[in-house]
């Protein structure tokens, strides 16, 4: 089941088009993952008793429609793919205003070790956390 955050765009969001900026959007699908985490029971702390924490390696980011100052967006994550030190996401971001798809994107996450900086394998019960839907 996806995992949804419900924003408000605030003037501090909007580059000097008067929409959400493209660095926001990122803002976004991180704060809707991080969320996902946290929900699951798996926040900062616990990762760090674990020795490794989940960091982005890659976003691709689709940006269809403009959000504006005021808007109500829903932000949607789910995890589609796991490999032994990667999880991917399907991140969409929508106006809850009109239900218009604004950003779509995907993001692969690696496991690292909060000492050495390198990947090291997911554990089961890390693993187990997280549903995987695949697209």
């Amino acid at each position: 089941m996806p995992f949804s955050i419900c924003l408000r765009v605030t003037p501090q969001d909007l580059d000097e088009l008067q929409h959400v900026s493209n660095i926001v959007y990122i803002r976004w699908i991180q704060e809707v993952a991080v969320a996902h985490s946290v929900s699951v029971g798996l926040g900062l702390e616990e990762y760090r008793q674990r020795g490794a924490v989940f960091v982005v390696r890659r976003h691709e980011v689709d940006y269809l429609r403009p959000a504006l100052a005021g808007d109500e967006v829903e932000a949607e994550t789910r995890v589609v793919a796991v490999s032994p030190v990667t999880a991917s996401r399907r991140t969409f971001i929508r106006r809850v205003g009109d239900g218009q798809l604004l950003v779509q994107a995907q993001t692969q996450w690696a496991y690292v070790s909060t000492t050495t900086g390198r990947p090291v394998r997911i554990p089961p019960e890390v693993r187990q956390c997280f549903a995987l839907e695949p697209e």
